[in-house]
């Protein structure tokens, strides 16, 4: 979400609880993905929200406890996006299609949650998560989706049913990272190879290519893409 658009949402509520602790998890996502856990701060996101750093700390407690909201917003908004796909309703192939390409767009529109959890691990060592209650039952649901989609393709004939066959934790790793990369990566990608990965004619030919690179990974007949 744009500055301009969690600064004039937050304009226009007086004051429902709700709302307004949306409005605080969107500004401080990208607050925090401009100047890290620790650069960011909440006067500045008091300001953008028309709120209070009085107020941001009664609804998070701190600033280490709204750092930890936006990191695990990050993980309810993909797994609410997995669920509302309804993936049950198409044929294998298409169905992880359909969850590859809305995982690179939901990336697309929130850059800055993919950047929070490069941070996560990068800087702060999985320390925040490692303390958010209920990390891997909120997260079961991402390889039991892929689960399901393999069983059925593999039914089908048309998924590997090999030894070596991908598992579903398998692929939500292969998937995760090519999307996370292209968007934590994006400016010195470009900066080093002249590929912006998330714009333009590049940014089409890397979707496709990680669709692909998933799509051969479990594919009894990769040739099928070619076709």
């Amino acid at each position: 979400m744009t500055s301009a658009a969690v600064e004039g949402r937050a304009r226009n509520s007086r004051r429902d609880p709700e709302l307004t602790k949306r409005e605080i998890l969107d500004a401080a996502a990208e607050e925090f993905s401009r100047h890290g856990a620790y650069g960011a701060k909440t006067e500045d996101i008091a300001r953008r929200t028309n709120t209070t750093k009085r107020m941001i700390y009664y609804y998070f407690g701190s600033k280490e406890g709204l750092y930890a909201a936006v990191l695990r917003e990050n993980y309810v908004r993909v797994r609410e996006l997995e669920v509302h796909l309804h993936l049950e309703v198409h044929e294998p192939v298409e169905a992880l299609r359909i969850l590859i390409r809305a995982t690179l767009d939901h990336y697309e529109r929130y850059p800055e949650l993919a950047r929070i959890v490069g941070m996560e691990n990068l800087i702060k060592q999985g320390k925040t998560a490692e303390h958010l209650e209920g990390m891997g039952e909120l997260n079961r649901s991402a390889p039991e989706t892929l689960a399901e989609i393999l069983k059925r393709g593999r039914e089908a004939g048309v998924f590997r049913s090999d030894e070596s066959a991908p598992s579903a934790l398998d692929v939500h790793q292969v998937l995760s990272a090519l999307t996370l990369n292209r968007v934590e990566h994006q400016a010195t990608f470009k900066i080093a190879f002249g590929r912006d990965m998330l714009r333009g004619e590049d940014g089409a030919h890397v979707r496709r290519l990680i669709e692909d690179t998933v799509l051969r990974l479990v594919l009894a007949d990769p040739a099928v893409l070619e076709r």
